[in-house]
C-alpha cells in the first residue's frame, strides 16, 4: 500500500487564531484544540473495476483509491451491504460510484441495452445534482439523470425508459417511483445498487419515514426478482452498523477507518461577552453569535483567508454578509464585493456561480446556511466559522471539515450562542472533543409513521402475512387497526387498499402529521410556501415574522380550518417567538428505574399545547421589545416522554422549601431540554417539557421532557437511556454559568410559556444533586 503525507501547510492557523483573539478579545477564546495531520494510505484499483470508470477517475487526477474506498467498493461488489463512515472530503463518492458504474457498464447487452441499474438517494435535490455533475464528469458513458420535483416530463420519461443511474430523494421514491412501480418495472428488475448518501440526516420522524420507504423499496424489488446491495455513506455517524440496520432492515459491513490525508486543524471555542442589554427578568444577555461572526469574518477577509461562516438561518446568513461588507467598506472599498451569502432558495445557476467564485478566489468570505454542510464540492477553504453549535457533534465535524479540503491546514472557530448547550460546550470542551458523534435516533415503530406506509405498501401490492415482518414487530397490530378503521380490507390473498385517495399522500416524510398550512401572499393570492401543521401555531400566527427564502414576511391571518395563512412582504427590525402553555398526563409506562427513592420513567403521555402570545425581539441583539396576546385553540399530542419524580423527604433533605419547588423544577426542566441535543440527534425545538411541584398522576414533584412529534421520535427514549450522563451535564451547565440568578445561557428558554418565571437557578442545582445522588 502506498502512503503519502497530508497536504501543505495552507494557513498558519494557530497564529491566525492568536491575531483574532486580540488583547481586547482574549477572554472570549475559551479553548483551543489542535487535531494533528493524518497520513494517507492508498490501495490499488480492484481488478473487477471497469476500465472506462478507472480511466474517468484517472483523468480527474485520482491515480489510485484510498484504502477505505477500495475496501468499501470491493465489499459492495461482492454483494455485501456496506456502510461507509469516514471523514468529510475522504472521497466516499468513489466508493459507491466505482461498483455501481462498473456493474452498469459490464451488464450492457450487445447493442448497448440496459442490463443493470442503480439508484442514488440524497436528502436534498442540490446534493443529487452535484453527484450527477460528478458522474457525468467521469465520461464513462453511463446514462444518468436526476428524478425530482424540478424534472420535466421528457426527462422523467427518459429516466424511466433509458436511465441506468437514477439520482433522486426519498420523497420522490415515496410519491412517484414506488406507487408507479409498474411503469418502472424494467428499472426495478435490473436494480443492483441502492446508494443512501449522507445517511446521518435520516433521524427523528424523517428517519422513521425513510426507513419504511426503504422497506417498501425492498419489497417492490423482490416483486421484480431483484435484491439490490445497499451502500450507505456518511461523514459522521455513531454506531454505523446499528443505523444501517434500523434504516434499511439489512445488516451492513461497517468501513470506518479513514485512510485519506488530512492537514492540521486548529479549533477554537469562542464565547461572546455579556452586553449592557437586559433580557427577561433583568437577566444578562450575551452578544449575538451572528454579530461576533461578522466581526471575525471581516478580520479573516482582510487577512486574505478564504472563509466560510455557517449561520443557522437564511435571514442570519444574509445579515452577516451585509454586516461584514459594511465593515470591509470602511477598510477598503474593493473588499465588500469579495463577500457573499449562500442559502437555500437560490437558483441553481446562482449557487454554481457563487461556488465557482469561491473556488477561483474571487470570493474570500461566504456566510452560508447548512446548505453547504453536505458534500457539495467547495474546496480550497482555509477557515470555517460556526455561529452556534449546529445541534450535533456530527454536524459540527461536517462543517469543520469544509476547511482544509485540499489537504492543507485549517482553522475552525465555534462561536457560542446565548444558549445552555453552547455555554456548556465552550466550558466543557471534553464533552465535544475526543468523543464519538451522537447516535442517529428514530423510531420506525411510531404508529403515526408506520400506519400510512402500510397503507402505501398495500396500494403498491396487497400486503400478505409474509410481508409484515419487514415492517417490524408491531406491523400486524397496526394492520389490524387499519382494517378496523376501514382503511384496509382483508381478503384471502392479503390486505388491500380500497380508499379512493393515493395512499402515499397520507405520509409527509418531512412533517410530523396533519395537513400542511399554505402560506399565501394576501395581495396576489400567490402560494409562497407551506409550513407543517405542528409548527403553524408557533410560526404562522397573526403578527409572526416569517422568513422564507431569505425574505421576511408579516403574517396577517391564520385560518386553521382552511389550512392557510395570509401574509405580506415586510422588513421589520424584529423577530418573533411564540409563547405557549402546556399540560401533560401520563398514558402508560414502558420502562422505569429507581435512583434511590427517586424514579426515572419512560413512557407515553398526552400533551396539550396552546400558543397564548408572542414576543417581539429586536435584531440582531435579541432584546425583547414587546409581547402580544394570541387567541388560538389548544392542540393535543400523544407522544413519548422521559420523566423523573422526587418525593417530599428527598427534596426536603436537599434543603428545599415548598415555595422553592416551582422555580427549581422549572429551571431544571429548561436546562435539561437545552442539553438533550448533546446526547440525541435533535434540536431543542424538537422536544418540549413540563415541570410541576405536584403532578396529579404521580403525586409528587415531576419533570417531563417529551418528544414534539405525534407518536414520538425517539429523542426522549434516548434521554432515558443516557439519563445519568444527560442530567449530570445539565447540572454542570447550570453551575458553570457565570450569571447569578439564571440567564439564557443556563436556565432561561426562548420558548417558555411562562415568560421564564419562576426560575430558581440555585434550587435547580440542589434538586438535581438530590436526584443524581443515587443515579445508576
Amino acid at each position: 500500500m502506498q502512503r503519502e503525507p497530508a497536504g501543505g501547510p495552507g494557513v498558519d492557523a494557530a497564529a491566525l487564531l492568536d491575531r483574532l483573539a486580540t488583547p481586547t478579545r482574549a477572554d472570549r477564546l475559551a479553548h483551543v484544540e489542535v487535531l494533528p495531520p493524518r497520513i494517507g494510505v492508498r490501495a490499488e484499483w480492484p481488478t473487477w473495476a471497469h476500465p472506462d470508470v478507472v480511466a474517468g477517475f484517472t483523468r480527474r487526477g485520482v491515480a489510485t483509491p484510498w484504502k477505505h474506498q477500495a475496501e468499501a467498493a470491493s465489499a459492495a461488489w461482492a454483494g455485501r451491504h456496506v456502510v461507509l463512515a469516514t471523514g468529510t472530503a475522504s472521497g466516499k463518492s468513489l466508493a459507491y460510484q466505482l461498483p455501481a458504474l462498473s456493474a452498469i457498464l459490464g451488464a450492457r447487452g450487445p447493442q448497448g441495452q440496459r442490463g443493470a441499474t442503480a439508484l442514488y438517494l440524497a436528502p436534498t435535490k442540490a446534493l443529487a445534482q452535484d453527484q450527477l455533475a460528478s458522474i457525468l464528469d467521469l465520461a464513462a458513458g453511463v446514462w444518468a439523470t436526476t428524478h425530482d420535483g424540478d424534472s420535466s416530463r421528457e426527462q422523467r420519461d427518459w429516466a424511466r425508459d433509458r436511465g441506468e443511474l437514477l439520482l433522486t430523494n426519498p420523497d420522490m421514491l415515496h410519491h412517484s417511483l414506488l406507487p408507479g412501480h409498474e411503469r418502472w418495472a424494467r428499472f426495478f428488475r435490473g436494480l443492483q445498487y441502492v446508494v443512501i448518501d449522507e445517511c446521518h440526516h435520516y433521524r427523528g420522524v424523517f428517519g422513521a419515514h425513510v426507513s419504511h420507504v426503504l422497506r417498501r423499496l425492498r419489497r417492490i424489488c423482490a416483486l421484480y426478482g431483484a435484491s439490490p446491495t445497499f451502500i450507505l455513506a456518511s461523514a459522521t455517524v455513531a454506531d454505523p452498523e446499528a443505523l444501517a440496520l434500523r434504516l434499511t432492515g439489512v445488516e451492513a459491513v461497517p468501513v470506518t477507518e479513514d485512510c485519506s490525508p488530512r492537514g492540521r486543524v486548529t479549533l477554537g471555542l469562542w464565547e461572546p461577552p455579556f452586553t449592557s442589554h437586559e433580557g427577561e427578568n433583568g437577566a444578562p444577555v450575551r452578544r449575538a453569535a451572528s454579530s461576533e461572526c461578522a466581526d471575525l469574518l471581516t478580520d479573516l477577509v482582510i487577512e486574505g483567508v478564504r472563509t466560510l461562516a455557517f449561520i443557522r438561518s437564511r435571514r442570519g446568513a444574509e445579515q452577516v454578509a451585509r454586516t461584514t461588507a459594511d465593515h470591509l467598506a470602511e477598510v477598503d472599498p474593493s473588499l465588500p464585493r469579495r463577500v457573499a451569502a449562500y442559502r437555500g432558495g437560490y437558483l441553481p445557476e446562482e449557487r454554481r456561480e457563487i461556488e465557482s467564485a469561491l473556488r477561483r478566489g474571487d470570493l474570500l468570505g461566504l456566510a452560508a446556511t447548512n446548505a453547504l454542510e453536505l458534500g457539495i464540492d467547495v474546496s480550497g477553504l482555509d477557515a470555517v466559522l460556526l455561529a452556534g453549535f449546529p445541534g450535533t457533534r456530527a454536524a459540527l465535524w461536517q462543517q469543520v471539515g469544509r476547511a482544509g479540503r485540499s489537504g492543507g491546514d485549517a482553522l475552525a472557530v465555534l462561536v457560542a450562542r446565548d444558549d445552555p448547550l453552547d455555554t456548556y460546550l465552550v466550558q466543557h470542551p471534553e464533552a465535544l472533543l475526543g468523543r464519538p458523534v451522537e447516535a442517529s435516533v428514530f423510531d420506525p415503530s411510531n404508529p403515526y409513521v408506520l400506519g400510512p406506509h402500510l397503507c402505501a405498501a398495500a396500494e403498491e401490492q396487497p400486503l400478505t402475512l409474509r410481508d409484515l415482518p419487514l415492517f417490524g414487530p408491531t406491523a400486524r397490530e397496526a394492520v389490524d387497526a387499519l382494517t378496523a378503521a376501514g382503511m384496509l380490507r382483508r381478503r384471502e390473498a392479503g390486505w388491500f387498499w380500497t380508499d379512493h385517495r393515493r395512499a402515499s399522500d397520507l405520509a409527509d416524510l418531512r412533517s410530523a402529521g396533519g395537513s400542511a398550512v399554505q402560506l399565501i401572499e394576501a395581495s396576489s393570492g400567490r402560494v409562497v410556501g407551506t409550513v407543517d401543521a405542528g409548527s403553524a401555531h408557533g410560526t404562522a400566527h397573526p403578527g409572526a415574522v416569517y422568513v422564507h427564502r431569505g425574505e421576511t414576511w408579516l403574517v396577517e391571518q391564520l385560518d386553521l380550518e382552511g389550512h392557510v395563512a395570509f401574509m405580506e412582504r415586510a422588513d421589520p427590525d424584529y423577530s418573533t417567538s411564540a409563547r405557549e402553555v402546556t399540560d401533560i398526563r401520563i398514558l402508560s409506562e414502558r420502562e422505569h428505574v429507581m435512583w434511590g427513592d427517586c424514579r426515572l420513567t419512560f413512557g407515553s403521555v398526552a400533551v396539550s399545547h396552546q400558543v397564548v402570545s408572542y414576543l417581539r425581539r429586536r435584531q440582531p441583539s435579541g432584546e425583547v421589545i414587546g409581547e402580544e396576546p394570541l387567541d388560538l385553540p389548544a392542540r393535543s399530542l400523544h407522544t413519548g416522554s422521559v420523566w423523573w419524580t422526587v418525593p417530599q423527604h428527598v427534596w426536603e433533605g436537599a434543603g428545599l422549601e415548598p415555595g422553592d419547588l416551582p422555580g427549581a423544577a422549572h429551571a431544571a426542566e429548561h436546562a435539561s431540554i437545552g442539553l438533550l441535543p448533546l446526547f440525541a440527534t435533535c434540536d431543542r425545538w424538537d422536544i418540549g417539557g413540563v415541570s410541576t411541584a405536584l403532578h396529579p398522576d404521580t403525586g409528587m414533584l415531576t419533570v417531563f421532557v417529551h418528544d414534539g412529534h405525534p407518536g414520538g421520535a425517539g429523542f426522549s427514549e434516548r434521554g432515558y437511556a443516557v439519563a445519568r450522563d444527560w442530567l449530570s451535564a445539565t447540572r454542570e451547565a447550570i453551575v458553570g454559568c457565570a450569571c447569578t440568578d439564571g440567564c439564557p445561557s443556563c436556565v432561561q428558554s426562548p420558548k417558555c410559556g411562562n415568560q421564564n418565571n419562576p426560575l430558581d437557578k440555585a434550587g435547580a442545582v440542589r434538586l438535581l444533586d438530590a436526584l443524581l445522588a443515587h443515579a445508576v
